[in-house]
């Protein structure tokens, strides 16, 4: 990746006034392999690119977006599961990765077991709500613009969390039969947590996901979905691409691994439509 794509930002600490309001977007699909982990890893990489300091949060205990952005297993000594216990602060739990303004809070498989140690607790379905609170008071992380919260494949309490913590949801669907099916099961569950736990939660906006020009099947979910949601589904669709799908063996995003892929230019499209659609500009030219 270029120097120019990725390099530092001028220094915006002489104007007080560039310091962005804080996004939390939830990327949410109980169904798995829609692309959820690859548009955290991707989108994440996308938003830095075009200046934003952007911190990845992974509460899906198989660790794909740690892993996807380089992170050792042996090296995430404070995880999510430590955060969300109460035995560390999400500032304890950061670590800087490879790409210039990129975050993570890394996850391990000790996620698996939180739901249980959490279900007697009144506020456990805010604890990752009340952890954020703090986040803009850490001196290394009061820059951060946008966090998104790599969610499991699955309508738990860990997802509950994402949603309840969240200003906004952000759902990839797979281009393919019953894609409509799982979406509104989704949907449901947001307006669930709206009325229950996050009156603000919104449909940030819906991407379809390894689309296949040469199938007509992904074509009529594309018209499928616009049809049924309208101009929550983002312009932008993300092609099934072979370099996104070799990147993370690499421990790099596909920006990293090639800018030039059809994935990866997709992923910065997607990266201006999110701003676009909350009416920012980007933090740095």
């Amino acid at each position: 990746m270029s120097e120019a794509l990725l390099g530092e930002p001028a220094d915006r600490s002489l104007d007080s006034s560039v310091r962005r309001p804080l996004r939390v977007l939830a990327l949410a699909n109980q169904k798995g392999g829609v692309g959820k982990t690859t548009t955290a890893i991707n989108l994440g990489t996308a938003l830095a690119a075009i200046g934003e300091d952007v911190l990845v949060i992974d509460l899906d205990p198989q660790g794909n977006a740690s892993t996807g952005l380089g992170i050792d297993r042996a090296n995430r000594r404070v995880s999510t599961y430590e955060v969300m216990a109460g035995e560390a602060s999400l500032a304890q739990a950061v670590i800087p990765t490879a790409v210039p303004r990129l975050s993570i809070a890394p996850s391990t498989m000790d996620l698996l077991g939180l739901e249980l140690e959490l279900a007697t607790l009144p506020d456990r379905a805010h604890r990752l709500r009340s952890m954020l609170k703090s986040l803009t008071q850490a001196p290394s992380l009061s820059r951060i613009s946008y966090v998104l919260i790599d969610c499991p494949p699955s309508l738990n309490l860990l997802t509950i969390n994402a949603l309840a913590a969240a200003d906004a949801v952000l759902v990839p669907l797979q281009c393919e039969f019953f894609a409509l099916e799982g979406l509104s099961q989704l949907l449901r569950t947001v307006e669930q947590v709206r009325g229950a736990l996050n009156p603000k939660l919104t449909i940030q906006g819906i991407v379809l996901t390894m689309y296949d020009p040469r199938n007509n099947l992904s074509a009529q979910v594309v018209a499928d979905v616009r049809g049924f949601m309208g101009d929550k589904v983002y312009e932008t669709v993300i092609p099934r691409n072979v370099r996104i799908s070799e990147a993370p063996s690499h421990g790099k995003p596909a920006l990293l691994y090639d800018l030039k892929c059809a994935g990866s230019q997709a992923y910065l499209r997607l990266a201006s439509e999110v701003i676009q659609r909350e009416g920012r500009v980007p933090a740095a030219a």
